[in-house]
């Protein structure tokens, strides 16, 4: 069962037609809501579940512009920027805190990866640095272990996964969005070769202008449109602790741990290094737009067989009932987390800060990241089709891009002077030959 999330009540009525209809309930989605609603432009957000019911709440909470690809440093620079400004614009503290981020180096190959890190971010680096062992220990109280050093940020922060959207989504119908829950999108429609509408399970929404933000589903979603977007999705599992006094108040990332502290006195934690692809029919499909991935960091990814290629929610047949739609079926995304890893991740947790011993594991979960051949997100027009706008692939970096990222896709649906250059963010580039180019972060 996934982590409870703060509630945003449902709207009592759909409208008949919006300027821009958004499919996702996500924080991209909800923070494009916000925007539009904002600059006055009528928007109707659908979540065929409730929202931040999936990836969107069961993220480490990160807001890191540390270690990020440099197509992304831009857009993480204005997100940083709006994130202080989240409890003025929603009413609500969503736990943002510039409580620094240590990714922590055991070996002189893990201070060079850092050392090229900075090269290569140049001024966006801006107050990120390699700090030493001893400066590393001062920021780790409690610790039993030490480092050799760590590429520092102070300027990164954290902020709360469960609060954080459901405060935005209910600061855009405030704004005048109509947020639609248990409201799936059963389809797209096309009139003359352009965008015209949407069916929903409650009934029809004219608009002429779709945002795609739809997590792990937006590859699905654009299929049915005759849109080739490749992205598989991992499985990652996250636990949270008890309360604990004398812990670090930063978050750090390390071989086969990471962790940051919670606005409860408690601790977000996960294994630094390990997700999970569950091979479906799109691994086939999309096979060699991932290969390079792939070859590059087949440590951090297992593959697991069953009868997810059939039956599971990207499967064969993932939906048996004539009057429901898979969308329907699967509200919302509750995969199992892997508890033995997560077991052993709280054993090397407890070596390296004992006094975490004793103090009760509250939960454990997992949620499917939507990747992309490149690990950085899609937040683009889409060319062969009018009024679509996509906003997806997130790569496991979408909570702490969130704000800054709908916010372009806002500016993409309307057309208004976009807060970056979207180019690195092109749709088209998985389509135009040109080669994935992965991640140079962590």
């Amino acid at each position: 069962m996934g982590p409870q999330v703060d509630p945003v009540p449902e709207d009592d009525s759909r409208p008949d037609s919006a300027d821009v209809v958004i499919i996702g309930g996500g924080i991209i989605g909800v923070s494009a809501a916000l925007f539009l609603a904002k600059s006055g432009v009528s928007v109707a957000l659908c979540e065929k579940g409730y929202i931040a019911g999936e990836q969107s709440s069961r993220n480490w909470g990160w807001c890191r512009r540390m270690g990020r690809d440099p197509r992304e440093l831009p857009l993480i620079v204005e997100a940083l920027k709006l994130w202080p400004q989240m409890e003025e614009l929603t009413g609500t503290d969503v736990g943002f805190r510039r409580s620094g981020i240590l990714y922590l180096c055991e070996n002189d190959a893990d201070i060079a990866h850092q050392e090229n890190w900075l090269k290569i971010a140049g001024d966006h680096a801006l107050d990120t640095h390699i700090i030493d062992g001893a400066a590393v220990s001062a920021l780790m109280p409690g610790a039993t272990r030490s480092y050799r050093a760590a590429l520092y940020t102070p300027s990164d922060g954290r902020a709360e996964p469960q609060k954080a959207a459901p405060a935005i989504a209910r600061a855009a119908r405030r704004a005048g969005a109509h947020i639609l829950a248990n409201c799936a999108v059963r389809e797209i429609e096309t009139t003359g070769g352009r965008i015209s509408g949407v069916v929903t399970e409650k009934g029809a929404i004219r608009t002429g202008t779709v945002i795609v933000a739809g997590g792990a589903w937006s590859s699905h979603l654009c299929g049915s449109l005759g849109i080739r977007l490749p992205q598989l999705v991992v499985r990652a599992s996250v636990m949270r602790t008890g309360p604990v006094e004398g812990g670090p108040d930063n978050a750090a990332w390390g071989r086969n741990l990471a962790y940051r502290k919670r606005l409860d006195g408690g601790y977000t934690i996960a294994d630094g290094m390990l997700n999970y692809h569950h091979i479906v029919p799109g691994s086939f499909r999309y096979l060699s737009d991932f290969l390079p991935m792939l070859m590059q960091d087949w440590r951090m990814v297992r593959l697991r067989a069953g009868m997810d290629f059939f039956t599971g929610p990207f499967g064969l047949k993932p939906s048996t009932d004539p009057d429901q739609t898979v969308y329907e079926r699967h509200r919302t995304l509750d995969p199992v987390p892997a508890t033995a890893r997560l077991d052993e991740v709280h054993r090397k947790m407890e070596e390296v800060f004992p006094l975490l011993k004793g103090v009760p594991v509250l939960q454990r979960w997992a949620g499917f990241i939507d990747t992309t051949p490149d690990a950085v997100p899609v937040i683009s027009p889409v060319q062969s089709l009018p009024g679509l706008v996509i906003a997806t692939g997130f790569s496991g970096h979408g909570f702490g891009i969130g704000p800054a990222a709908g916010r372009l896709a806002a500016n993409l649906a309307t057309g208004d002077s976009p807060i970056v250059d979207p180019k690195p963010f092109r749709y088209e580039r998985f389509i135009d030959g040109t080669k994935p180019r992965p991640t140079t972060g962590v």
